[in-house]
């Protein structure tokens, strides 16, 4: 009876053990020393989530719309973003940098959950479609019942977007909770 409670025992690690590399293979938890020090009041599952849904963690990628780097910025958004961070003599290559482009994605998601009075959702769709057609979306009375919140996000690739960051801010959540159980920070790697 003992070997084969000691080998039910050894198959539930192997399986476990396998369920978690499976997990961080598909989930990848890496420059969180940079996500850290520029969250702000962002919790870093959901910068985590959006670097996932806009690049899965590549950072030379750049959209057909030329959206670049990890967080996906659009040049001229980064331009303007430098502006308001006080960046003085911006240089808009330096966008392939994870540390300026999570830097600049992080300030951009926590100036536009402020523009929205703390409602994540909208801001995650303003960082999709923009702030001019999640602006205009609170205006109509068929999409937005009260102004503030949206009753339906019109557009198919806005919609799945704030629903896949979602999911993946959930992942993470346990991930990094996990991690901190483990002792291992908010962090598997620290690139």
């Amino acid at each position: 009876m003992k070997k084969w409670l000691i080998s039910i025992c050894f198959i539930l690690v192997l399986l476990a053990g396998a369920f978690i590399m499976a997990v961080n293979m598909r989930f990848p938890v890496r420059y969180m020393h940079i996500i850290e020090a520029h969250a702000g009041e962002i919790d870093p599952s959901v910068i985590l989530a959006v670097i996932m849904a806009e690049s899965s963690f590549r950072p030379n990628v750049q959209s057909p719309a030329g959206a670049q780097g990890l967080m996906q910025l659009m040049p001229t958004t980064a331009e303007w973003l430098a502006g308001l961070m006080g960046k003085q003599d911006f240089d808009p290559d330096s966008i392939w940098d994870p540390q300026v482009n999570i830097a600049m994605g992080s300030f951009y998601l926590n100036w536009l959950k402020r523009r929205y009075q703390g409602d994540i959702n909208l801001a995650l769709a303003a960082y999709n479609a923009g702030q001019g057609r999640v602006n205009s979306w609170l205006a109509d009375p068929e999409i937005s019942s009260d102004g503030r919140t949206l009753d339906i996000i019109p557009f198919p690739e806005t919609r799945n977007y704030v629903e896949r960051v979602e999911i993946n801010r959930r992942v993470y959540a346990v991930i990094l909770r996990v991690n901190r159980m483990l002792g291992r920070g908010g962090a598997v790697s620290y690139e």
